[in-house]
C-alpha cells in the first residue's frame, strides 16, 4: 500500500519548473507577482478558457506547433462564454512567442494561455467584471510518464451539449475530467475513457481517441461530445497522406476490448498507444505497427522535420 500512494503521489503531482516571467494583461510580470484576488469570478465559478500549446528545440531554434490554431480555438471558446476581451489573435500569438524568449526557453515546453473572469463581485452574473487574461511558458517533457498506457473505462459520463459546450476547452468543464482521472489512478490504471451520454466512447480525460481493428481506424465524432482537438486534426492529415483509412464515427464500448491497436492523441499526450483496457490487452498487449508509424511521424512534425507541413511550427527565435 505504502508503495502504491507513493506511485500516486509522483504521477499526481508533475512538479512545474518556474520560469522567470508570466505574461499577464499585456506585460510580463515576475512569476510569483502573477497573482489575483480570492474573489476572482474564474477561481469560482470555472469561468475561464485556456490552451495548452508546446514548443520543441530544433536546430538552434524552438518550435511552437500549430501555434495560430491553438489561439483560434481559444478565442472560439472565449467568445462561447461571452469573455469579451481586448486581444487579437496577433496580440496573442506575439505574447506567446515573446513571452517564450523572455525566459530563454530552448528546451521542450507547455505553453498555457489562459482568458478568464476577474474579480468584480459574488455571484453568476459576471457583466462589467474584468476580463484579464494570462499566459504561462516553462519546460516540459512527457505528459504520461509510460509510452503504453492500461486504461479503465470510467463511471463518470462525459459532459453533454445539451447541458456545457464540451467542444469549448473551458477550465469548468474539466472538473467532468479531474474525477475521471483520479478515480483511475486510484484503481491503478494509467487514465480513463469517457463514454457520451448515448454510452459511446467520447475521449480520454484530455485526449481524443483512435481505435483499429484490421488497419482500419475510427475517431468518435463531434456529437460524441469530444474536444475538436488540433492532434487529433493532425493526425487525421497524417493517416490520409499515409493512406491510412479513418472513419470519424460512433464507436461502441466493446470496439475497445476487440480492437487491434487502440491510441490517444492530445497536445500534451502527443500520440501514446494504449495497450490494455479494463484489464483487457490490446491486440497483442504492445504499441501496434500503425500507431508506431503515426507517433514517428507526429514527432518528426512537432520537430520541422516534414517539409510538407512547415506552416505548421513558428520558429521563436530565427532573427
Amino acid at each position: 500500500m505504502l508503495r502504491h500512494n507513493s506511485i500516486l503521489s509522483r504521477i499526481l503531482t508533475m512538479p512545474i519548473e518556474e520560469t522567470k516571467h508570466i505574461w499577464m494583461d499585456g506585460k510580463f510580470v515576475k512569476w510569483e507577482e502573477a497573482r489575483v484576488p480570492v474573489l476572482t469570478h474564474a477561481l469560482h465559478y470555472g469561468t475561464a478558457v485556456f490552451e495548452g500549446i508546446r514548443a520543441y528545440p530544433a536546430l538552434d531554434d524552438l518550435l511552437v506547433f500549430r501555434l495560430r490554431d491553438h489561439v483560434a480555438r481559444l478565442l472560439e471558446s472565449a467568445k462561447m462564454y461571452y469573455l469579451d476581451h481586448a486581444y487579437t489573435s496577433t496580440d496573442l500569438q506575439d505574447a506567446i512567442l515573446e513571452l517564450l524568449r523572455v525566459n530563454k526557453i530552448r528546451t521542450s515546453a507547455y505553453i498555457r494561455p489562459l482568458i478568464f473572469v476577474g474579480y468584480g463581485g459574488i455571484g453568476l452574473n459576471f457583466t462589467g467584471f474584468p476580463i484579464r487574461a494570462a499566459i504561462a511558458a516553462f519546460p516540459y517533457g512527457k505528459y504520461f510518464e509510460k509510452p503504453e498506457l492500461k486504461v479503465c473505462i470510467s463511471n463518470w459520463r462525459r459532459i453533454s451539449d445539451e447541458s456545457m459546450p464540451p467542444q469549448t476547452k473551458a477550465s469548468g468543464n474539466y472538473l467532468n475530467s479531474v474525477l475521471a482521472k483520479l478515480d483511475a489512478l486510484k484503481s491503478g490504471y494509467d487514465d480513463a475513457i469517457l463514454l457520451d451520454h448515448r454510452g459511446s466512447v467520447s475521449e480520454g480525460t484530455g485526449e481524443n481517441i483512435f481505435v483499429g481493428k484490421n488497419g482500419r481506424f475510427a475517431t468518435p465524432p463531434i456529437s460524441s461530445s469530444i474536444l475538436a482537438g488540433i492532434t487529433r486534426d493532425t493526425v487525421l492529415r497524417l493517416a490520409q497522406e499515409f493512406e491510412i483509412e479513418v472513419v470519424e464515427r460512433e464507436v461502441s464500448r466493446m470496439e475497445l476490448y476487440t480492437a487491434d491497436e487502440v491510441f490517444f492523441t492530445g497536445t500534451a499526450a502527443e500520440v501514446t498507444a494504449i495497450v490494455e483496457v479494463d484489464r483487457r490487452k490490446v491486440g497483442n498487449g504492445q504499441i501496434g505497427k500503425i500507431t508506431r508509424k503515426i507517433r514517428d511521424a507526429y514527432s518528426e512534425l512537432v520537430n520541422g522535420l516534414n517539409d510538407r507541413h512547415l506552416d505548421w511550427v513558428t520558429k521563436v527565435y530565427e532573427g
